[in-house]
């Protein structure tokens, strides 16, 4: 582990040297830079050059200098139950535990973090580590990230880790869910037809190879969810984005994770101002770096791979560029008025996150001051005014791309019957109509909401990630 800050002061340090920098209360001589890796340390000398690592290291000197954290995951623990450990054991926790009553080989323990280390008050977290960590494939100590997933996870298990009734998984055969590449890839395989109402003019377009969008993931969350919920994205699919930043009621440098101050109370009731703090973080401080930004909440599973190919898909049929295009992207409701459902996360262009930050204060148009749950609906209504509206992400054949509950859940779904108690979701979706069965879901589909616990994380990633699902 790595522990690098600079020395407070004046800024001189003795000897005359303008930059010293000490790893807890030890300083260095000089330009020197103490390495500590399971206890044991190694100085650099004041003559030696840290840019002579090569650049192939994520992990130089260099970059440690700007982020201490960065290859850093906890300690890969194993049951002590050995070969007999069954991963089914971490399905039968409460979706609502901290991890705290999870055995070892779940890797939800929160004892197995640590603590939080403490951050600056101005600290800017470096996004872009899970996905350097997952380019490179291995932590600074050299074990494998993510870390390999059991083959255990690809048999069908159920929401408590039956043997039978694995819905999810069910879902994912029958509508032959997919990644439509691998998660480290910088391109993707994009089907300028392949959206609703397209082609037009019958002919259908072959598939073009072009370079990926870049892409930020941000995910609103607890404390309480830091080892299990987020450690989970961490190690499965967050280093598919191009950034990943979870906020938080702490900060943890190492997911990264952070806590930012907002108008109210952190509660449900106040998610309206909680993801307005948000984006005014995000707009600050990373706008220019990504093309498109993601948000959802900490019960989502994401295939960012196929948002990418999406996204990418539709700015190529549109002609357009998002640094300069608006739109907002999602699963489109009309509750009364039209907006993109939170639990199912939405995207916003870079030209969107800008003219919104830009008015977000308007009290009048942007309820700037109003305490509510239903940010999905004002960031919508904000949008309307700004002459913003959404985009219908279905595919060529009428299938969703992003979902507001589980697989199984949407594979199942059907409606009322003739004089039954009526479904919200079937009044949300009357101007659009709802597939049943097995078109429920786009083979490219994005996102899944109510995947509540870190272990049907790990399950569906294996799914789609390791498991051949061709011979199931």
């Amino acid at each position: 582990m790595y522990h690098i800050t600079r020395n407070s002061g004046d800024g001189k340090s003795e000897g005359g040297n303008e930059d010293s920098w000490k790893i807890g209360k030890v300083s260095l001589p000089k330009n020197a830079i103490r390495r500590m890796r399971n206890g044991k340390s190694k100085y650099l000398s004041a003559n030696e050059d840290i840019k002579s690592e090569p650049d192939q290291n994520p992990y130089s000197l260099t970059a440690l200098k700007k982020n201490p954290y960065l290859g850093w995951q906890p300690p890969l623990t194993h049951s002590p139950l050995g070969s007999s450990f069954s991963w089914r054991t971490c399905f039968k926790a409460d979706p609502k535990s901290d991890g705290s009553d999870q055995p070892a080989g779940c890797n939800e323990n929160p004892a197995e973090m640590g603590s939080n280390p403490p951050v600056a008050k101005d600290w800017v977290p470096d996004v872009t580590m899970v996905r350097t960590m997952m380019m490179h494939g291995k932590d600074i100590n050299g074990n494998p990230f993510p870390p390999p997933l059991s083959k255990e996870l690809c048999e069908g298990i159920g929401v408590r880790g039956e043997k039978r009734g694995d819905t999810n998984k069910e879902c994912l055969i029958e509508s032959v869910i997919r990644p439509t590449g691998a998660l480290n890839s910088t391109t993707v395989t994009i089907s300028p037809s392949n959206h609703y109402g397209q082609p037009e003019n019958g002919i259908i377009q072959d598939p073009i190879i072009v370079p990926a969008p870049k892409l930020m993931c941000l995910v609103y969350t607890m404390a309480d969810a830091h080892a299990n919920r987020i450690r989970a994205m961490q190690q499965t699919w967050a280093g598919g984005c191009d950034g990943f930043l979870a906020f938080s009621t702490e900060s943890d440098p190492r997911l990264p994770a952070i806590s930012l101050e907002h108008e109210g109370p952190e509660a449900y009731e106040n998610m309206w101002q909680k993801v307005r703090s948000i984006w005014k973080f995000v707009g600050t401080h990373y706008i220019d770096d990504y093309d498109w930004f993601f948000i959802g909440g900490d019960d989502l599973f994401v295939l960012p791979h196929n948002l990418k190919t999406y996204l990418a898909s539709l700015a190529h049929k549109d002609g357009t560029n998002p640094k300069t295009k608006e739109y907002f992207v999602g699963r489109r409701f009309n509750g009364g008025s039209y907006f993109n459902s939170g639990g199912a996360g939405y995207t916003l262009s870079r030209a969107t996150l800008r003219k919104f930050v830009a008015n977000m204060e308007d009290a009048q148009h942007c309820a700037a001051k109003q305490r509510t749950s239903m940010e999905d609906v004002m960031i919508a209504r904000c949008l309307t005014h700004l002459g913003i509206h959404f985009t219908d992400t279905r595919d060529a054949r009428g299938r969703e791309r992003f979902h507001p509950f589980a697989p199984g859940s949407h594979l199942h779904w059907t409606p009322p019957k003739p004089g039954g108690e009526r479904d919200w979701y079937e009044d949300y979706n009357k101007e659009w109509g709802i597939l049943e069965g097995k078109d429920c879901c786009a083979p490219d589909s994005v996102s899944f909401h109510y995947i509540k616990k870190a272990s049907m994380v790990r399950h569906m990633q294996a799914l789609l990630y390791s498991c051949d699902l061709e011979d199931q």
